[in-house]
């Protein structure tokens, strides 16, 4: 019984030698193999919706035209230098370059996606993405996001950054609440910072504005302003008011137009009183 454990051992130890042994042989075939891999093709994949960033600026980057990489062996080619190439790039969030054995150099490139595009009252222009970073325009393409105007004292250095100023913080915050609700993201087409600083969001249906003020409670401010919408305005109209404000939590007040037609004076008295206990718990207020 012991010279068989023994021998058991022995044999355990020489599979353990020889599959080890196997292995670097076979890592050396490969390499070998490898050395001797010449770079046939560039393939590059770009996916989502945004077009930032083409096959042809790629190419580009890495100087793919110039024959600077098909015709050359692949271990000749710094594939980590192709990655901080296309990385420098301020709308390429990741990027990932990899070889195979048949010779094909394979581009993997993931683009940055923006939310809302910023003028600040500089007259610089600028996009923030989704991560809430500062990216520049492109002269490729021209992304369908909010626009953001007004006092905004955000600067752009014309390289990818993160946000400084608490403003444009809470614009980055309103623009990702809204783009995230199907609602939202059809009814607000613009936003304005206006001289309090305050955020005021422009509707595509109806004159009014919609004073929101900052990026605090967002949800309860949208969910009383969908309120307003569905109970407060089929009684009036979407023109009665030039300005409906939830800045506060716990309110939301209408302002009128100042100009009113008399035969419909009312009516909006009848509002007045009936929109008193729309929201639960809360206020609503009809300024005259």
């Amino acid at each position: 019984m012991f010279k068989k454990a023994i021998w058991l051992k022995i044999l355990i130890g020489f599979a353990w030698v020889t599959s080890i042994g196997g292995l670097v042989v076979l890592m050396s075939f490969i390499e070998i193999k490898k050395g001797e891999v010449i770079c046939k093709e560039v393939k590059v994949y770009i996916p989502g919706n945004q077009y930032f960033i083409d096959r042809e600026e790629v190419d580009h980057i890495l100087e793919v035209k110039t024959n600077s990489l098909t015709g050359h062996k692949i271990e000749d080619i710094n594939i980590h230098a192709l990655e901080n190439k296309l990385k420098a790039n301020p709308f390429i969030e990741f990027a990932k370059v990899y070889t195979d054995m048949d010779g094909v150099i394979r581009v993997e490139v993931s683009q940055r996606q923006p939310i809302m595009r910023v003028i600040n009252r500089f007259d610089q222009d600028f996009y923030i993405d989704q991560h809430g970073l500062k990216i520049p325009l492109s002269a490729n393409f021209t992304a369908k996001v909010l626009v953001a105007t007004g006092y905004i004292d955000e600067l752009f250095t014309n390289r990818v950054d993160s946000l400084h100023n608490p403003l444009t913080k809470d614009l980055f915050r309103t623009a990702d609440f809204i783009r995230k609700d199907s609602l939202w993201n059809v009814q607000i087409v613009q936003v304005y910072v206006n001289e309090h600083h305050e955020i005021e969001l422009i509707p595509r249906v109806g004159s009014h504005k919609i004073l929101l003020g900052n990026a605090d409670s967002l949800k309860t401010k949208f969910e009383n302003l969908l309120v307003f919408y569905k109970q407060a305005l089929p009684k009036v109209g979407q023109d009665l008011y030039k300005t409906v404000n939830v800045k506060y939590a716990n309110q939301v007040i209408g302002v009128k137009a100042e100009i009113v037609k008399k035969d419909t004076t009312k009516k909006k008295e009848a509002v007045k009183t009936d929109t008193s206990k729309i929201i639960k718990n809360n206020t609503i207020l009809i300024k005259h």
